[in-house]
């Protein structure tokens, strides 16, 4: 069953391949109606796929921003939908996470030289090109040097949270930045809740700060998963939602449309976006 939906998608304004008009174009080839551009820290590339999907009949962009959290157990993300791109908040502390960002880069480059694998700085800046640098450009240039055969080799041996060439970087804890979201007329949702800790202490806790939903139609989970985290976002009244997390790296990924999200799961976000007064924000659909 090929999904109309797809509310979690990576351009080259963060770590992703393809600029958001190629996203935009590959996205309506495929069939797909309604999305959400969520860069890494950045709202940059939101602009761009709606002004594209302007040219696309029947294609829909959800203004939207993945922000990495800080937990106990390591990193959680959050999703922020219909946030106001030019919120001086919002993007004033975008900018502080990326410009972390490209110092814990700097920093994961000379670990690696500590250990004998050379990539050169402005390598990886050239290969970020106008994007946020992140970890994704340091195994480009890994694999370029031939250090590793895939892509993903690079995050199992040198750069993954357990790598030898691992950094930490600064982040806001989960209720800044669902706060943050909220404070720029968002929608804040848990991305990939599996991915840190338990997760119904997490939902409790950030539903009383104002959580609107958690991501449980996700590329990685089970169908078991999936009902287990619709089953408790309906316990705590949370919106379900769903993406591939997309970012045309290579044929390995899971493409969008092929995460099996209720054409539901759209009505019901914008329905709430509604009723929380978006409706200056909604596109017509």
């Amino acid at each position: 069953m090929s999904s109309k939906i797809d509310l979690h998608l990576h351009t080259t304004a963060s770590d992703g391949r393809l600029t958001p008009a190629q996203l935009v174009a590959k996205l309506a080839a495929r069939g797909l109606r309604v999305i959400a551009i969520t860069d890494h820290d950045t709202v940059a590339g939101v602009a761009s796929a709606i002004e594209a999907a302007k040219r696309v009949p029947d294609i829909t962009v959800i203004p939207g921003v993945e922000i990495n959290t800080d937990v106990e157990q390591g990193e959680a993300h959050l999703l922020g939908y219909f946030v106001d791109t030019s919120n001086a908040n919002l993007v004033s502390n975008l900018e502080r996470l990326r410009t972390s960002r490209e110092t814990r880069a700097k920093r994961m480059v000379a670990k690696l030289s500590g250990l004998g694998v050379n990539i050169s700085w402005p390598r990886v800046q050239a290969l970020a090109g106008s994007a946020t640098i992140g970890r994704p450009h340091i195994a480009e240039a890994l694999l370029e040097k031939g250090y590793i055969s895939t892509f993903h080799e690079a995050f199992d041996k040198y750069i993954g949270r357990d790598g030898p060439a691992y950094v930490e970087r600064e982040k806001l804890t989960q209720e800044e930045a669902v706060a943050l979201v909220l404070g720029a007329g968002g929608l804040p949702v848990l991305a990939h809740p599996y991915t840190v800790g338990e997760v119904e202490p997490m939902l409790k806790r950030l539903a009383k700060v104002g959580l609107a939903g958690l991501e449980a139609y996700y590329k990685d989970y089970s169908p078991a998963k999936v009902k287990e985290l619709v089953g408790l976002a309906k316990r705590y009244r949370l919106l379900a939602t769903g993406g591939s997390d997309y970012h045309g790296i290579d044929d390995t990924e899971v493409l969008p449309g092929d995460v099996n999200i209720p054409d539901a799961v759209a009505d019901k976000l914008f329905a709430l976006a509604r009723a929380r007064g978006f409706e200056d924000k909604l596109p017509l659909v």
